[in-house]
C-alpha cells in the first residue's frame, strides 16, 4: 500500500478529485474541492490518498486550512472504498501518514444530520471513522450543535441591562480568564486541566485575534454601574459571519444576561448586512443552546469533533 499526497500535476489532481463523493457521510464534491483549491484553503499537499499496487485509489483524506495557514487546521473529508475489508485500519494508516507529514494532528470535523444515530448505515459509517481517528491519536470526542441565524429571525432591541464598550487587550485577557471558570464548554474544561487560566486566556485571545474579522468588533459587557458582566466577540469564518465567543462572568450568571450578549452580537452582524450568522456549542451546554434557541438561531447540523487530547 502506498500513502502519499497529491501533486500539483493536473492529471494527478484530477485522479484525486475524481474520487466519488458518495456514501452516508457527506463529502465535498469535486466542484467544491476545486473552489477550495483556488482559494488556497485546500492544497495538493493536503490531499492524501492510499493506492494499491495497481495504482487504484482505495482511500482519500482532505485536510482544510485558512488561506494563510502554514499547516492544515482540520480534516474535512475521509473516505474509503466499500470493497475494503477493514476501512478503519486503512483510514487510520492514511491519517497517520498525513499527520507525520504535517508535524501535527489536525482535528477531524464530521458534519452530520440530527438523529444520525437512528440511521444504521450512517451510524456504521461514522463508527469506522471514529475508530480510525482514535487509532491515529484523535481520541477525544466532542459533539456540537451548529446553529444558523438568518434575517427572517429578526433581532432583539437593546434592553439597557448591559452597556457594551471597547476594551484594552488587558481587559479582554482578564475577561477570558474569568469566563473560563465553571465553563460548561468541554474544550475549555480539558484545556484548563493542563494549563492555568492565564495561559488559557492568552491562547484564546490569540485564536480569536487570528480569526477573520476585526479586533475592533470586540466588546466588553458591563452592568450600568460599571461592574463587569461578560464579553461579546463577533467573529467570522472565510465564508460568513460567526458568533465567535461570548460569556457571562461567574458571579453574574443565572440572570439571563447571556441573552443580552448574544443579541448584541446578532445586532452587530445584522447591521453589517449579514445574511447568515453561524454558531456552535457543545450538546452538553444546555444553557447556551437554549439561548441560541430563544434568539431565533436554528440547528442545521451536528458537528462531531475528534481531536488529540490537550497536552498530548
Amino acid at each position: 500500500m502506498n500513502f502519499r499526497a497529491a501533486t500539483a500535476d493536473p492529471a494527478d489532481l484530477d485522479r484525486a478529485l475524481g474520487y466519488p463523493a458518495d456514501g452516508p457521510v457527506a463529502a465535498l464534491t469535486t466542484d467544491r474541492v476545486r473552489e477550495e483549491l483556488a482559494a488556497h484553503r485546500i492544497r495538493p499537499e493536503w490531499i492524501w490518498f492510499a493506492e494499491d499496487e495497481d495504482g487504484r485509489i482505495l482511500a482519500r483524506a482532505l485536510w482544510w486550512g485558512r488561506a494563510d495557514s502554514e499547516r492544515p487546521v482540520a480534516l474535512d473529508c475521509l473516505q474509503v472504498r466499500e470493497d475494503v475489508a477493514d476501512p478503519a485500519a486503512l483510514a487510520a494508516a492514511l491519517l497517520a501518514a498525513g499527520h507525520a507529514a504535517f508535524g501535527k494532528s489536525p482535528v477531524y470535523n464530521m458534519s452530520l444530520p440530527r438523529g444520525w444515530r437512528s440511521d444504521p448505515a450512517l451510524a456504521a459509517a461514522v463508527a469506522w471513522r471514529q475508530e480510525a481517528a482514535s487509532r491515529a491519536g484523535l481520541t477525544q470526542e466532542v459533539e456540537r450543535l451548529r446553529y444558523e441565524w438568518t434575517p427572517a429571525a429578526g433581532t432583539a432591541e437593546p434592553t439597557g441591562r448591559l452597556v457594551f464598550r471597547e476594551g484594552t487587550d488587558e481587559e479582554f485577557l482578564d475577561a477570558f480568564a474569568r469566563l473560563s471558570r465553571g465553563s460548561l464548554d468541554l474544550n475549555t474544561q480539558q484545556e484548563l486541566a493542563t494549563m492555568t487560566e492565564e495561559q488559557f486566556a492568552r491562547d484564546d485571545f490569540a485564536f480569536y485575534l487570528d480569526c477573520p474579522g476585526d479586533r475592533s468588533w470586540w466588546r466588553l459587557a458591563d452592568l450600568p454601574d460599571g461592574t463587569r458582566a461578560g464579553m461579546a466577540i463577533p467573529s467570522a469564518t472565510p465564508y460568513h459571519r460567526n458568533v465567535g465567543y461570548l460569556g457571562v462572568v461567574p458571579e453574574q450568571r443565572g440572570q439571563g444576561l447571556i441573552d443580552e450578549i448574544l443579541a448584541e452580537i446578532t445586532r452587530f452582524h445584522a447591521a453589517a448586512g449579514a445574511e447568515r450568522i453561524t454558531a456552535t456549542t457543545d450538546t452538553v451546554n444546555a444553557p447556551m443552546a437554549a439561548a441560541f434557541d430563544r434568539a431565533g438561531y436554528e440547528v442545521t447540523e451536528i458537528r462531531l469533533v475528534l481531536e488529540r487530547p490537550a497536552g498530548t
